[in-house]
C-alpha cells in the first residue's frame, strides 16, 4: 500500500531521489546534503525527516529534568561569537567556589536527574578544582547525573596539566563524570573554523576526544553551530564527520544544532538565523545522521515555539528545564532562562506528541 510520503509530488525535483533513499533506509550522500540545505521545499523536508523521525520514536517527545552551571567564564580561547567568555583581567570575569557549587547542587529539587557543566578555558584553576568538583557533587546528591565538560574543555586540560586525553577522562569518570556534552565542536571545516576561533582544539581534535571518551565508556552528544559565516558544504562535512566517528564507536546519544546568536558579536555583521533555517538544521540532521538515536529541538537557541514545530521536523527531544543558562543568554539569546516540566508537557501535547520524562540516557522516567 502507497504511503502519503510516496504519493507525494515535492516542489523541488532533487529532493525525489533522497526520498528513495530515505523510504528503503539507504544512507544519503554529501551531495544529497547539499541538495538539503539548498532546497526551498521545507515541507517536503520536513516531511522526510518526520517520517524518519515516527519510524524511530513514534509520537514519544522527550524531555529531562536538569540544571546548568557555569563554573567559570574566564576563558584563554578567542571566539568571534562568544559573548560569555572573559579574560582574566576582565572586571566581567568570575569564577565558582566549589562550596557554591555544592551548595546549588544540593538545593535543587529532588526530582532533578542532570546536571550541565561547562565553563571557559581557565589558565590558573588547578586540576584538583575539577576532580574535587565531580566529587563533591556526587558526595552531596549521589544520585543525580553528571554531564560536564565539552570536548574543547577536556582538550585544554590535558595541555595545561600535562596529561594524556586518556588520563583527564579516566581520572574524572573516577571521580563522577558519568557524561559528556556536545559544545565546542562549533563547524570542523579549517578554514572556516580558523576565521571565527582561535585557541582551542580544532576539528580532528575534538574528534578524537570524543573517540577516547566513547572508548572509556563515557556518552557524549555532538553539536553543530550555524548561521555565521559557514557554507552549505561545511555543515554537511561537519555532520558527515560527526556520522563517521558514530559508525566507529556508536557513543553518541543526541545531535543538536545550535543557532548563532548574533546580537553580542556585532563585529561579525550577521543577522540572526530565521524559523525557515533553524527548522532545516533540524531535519537535515535527522536525515543525515542515521546513525544517532536522537535529535535535540533546543528550545534555550530557538525559542518555544520554534522547537515545538521542531517536534515534526525530525527531532524528537526537547533539552529540558534548565534553571539558569548563561552561554546563549549572554550572546543575546532571547529565551527564559528556564521552562518548569508542566510547560515542557503543554508545548510537548499541543505540538501532538507524547511527552516522556526521560534521564540523560534517555530511560524512561515517568510518561506524563
Amino acid at each position: 500500500m502507497a504511503t502519503p510520503l510516496l504519493e507525494t509530488r515535492f516542489r523541488d525535483a532533487r529532493l525525489e531521489s533522497v526520498r528513495d533513499k530515505v523510504l528503503t533506509g539507504k544512507r544519503l550522500s554529501f551531495e544529497d546534503g547539499v541538495a538539503l540545505y539548498r532546497t526551498p521545499d521545507l515541507l517536503a523536508l520536513g516531511s522526510l525527516a518526520n517520517h524518519v523521525r515516527e519510524k524511530r520514536h513514534g509520537d514519544a517527545a522527550y524531555f529531562v529534568w536538569n540544571t546548568h552551571i557555569n563554573h567559570t567564564n574566564v576563558c584563554v580561547a578567542t571566539c568571534d561569537f562568544c559573548a560569555f567568555a572573559a579574560k582574566k583581567e576582565d572586571p566581567r570575569g568570575y569564577t565558582m567556589s566549589l562550596e557554591d557549587v555544592f551548595k546549588g547542587v544540593e538545593a535543587l529539587p529532588k526530582p532533578a536527574r542532570e546536571v550541565h557543566i561547562v565553563g571557559g578555558l581557565h589558565p590558573d584553576l588547578p586540576w584538583s578544582y575539577f576532580v574535587d568538583m565531580m566529587k563533591g557533587i556526587k558526595r552531596v546528591r549521589p544520585d543525580i547525573h553528571i554531564k560536564a565538560f565539552t570536548a574543547v574543555e577536556i582538550f585544554f586540560f590535558h595541555r595545561l596539566y600535562r596529561k594524556s586525553v586518556a588520563e583527564v577522562l579516566a581520572e574524572l569518570k573516577d571521580a563522577g563524570l558519568d557524561s559528556m556534552p556536545g559544545g565546542g565542536a562549533e563547524i570542523f571545516a579549517k578554514d572556516t573554523r580558523d576565521k571565527i576561533i582561535q585557541g582551542k582544539a580544532d576539528g580532528p581534535q575534538w574528534l578524537a576526544v570524543m573517540r577516547e571518551a566513547h572508548r572509556q565508556g563515557i556518552p557524549t552528544n555532538a553539536t553543530m553551530l550555524y548561521g555565521h559565516i559557514e557554507s552549505v558544504e561545511d555543515r554537511v562535512d561537519h555532520l558527515i564527520r560527526l556520522r563517521e566517528l558514530q559508525d566507529e564507536t556508536g557513543g553518541f546519544v543526541t545531535y543538536i544544532p545550535l543557532a548563532f546568536q548574533p546580537w553580542e558579536a556585532p563585529a561579525m555583521k550577521l543577522p540572526e538565523t530565521t524559523g525557515f533555517e533553524d527548522l532545516k538544521a533540524i531535519a537535515v540532521g535527522r536525515l543525515m545522521l542515521d546513525n544517532f538515536p536522537h535529535i535535540k529541538s533546543y528550545w534555550i537557541m530557538i525559542g518555544p515555539r520554534l522547537a515545538q514545530v521542531g517536534l515534526s521536523f525530525g527531532a524528537d527531544d526537547m533539552d529540558g528545564t534548565v534553571t539558569e543558562e548563561k552561554i546563549a543568554h549572554d550572546a543575546g539569546a532571547q529565551t527564559a532562562q528556564s521552562m518548569t516540566v508542566h510547560e515542557l508537557c503543554r508545548l510537548i501535547r499541543e505540538a501532538g506528541r507524547r511527552p516522556i520524562e526521560r534521564d540523560t540516557v534517555f530511560n524512561v522516567v515517568k510518561e506524563w
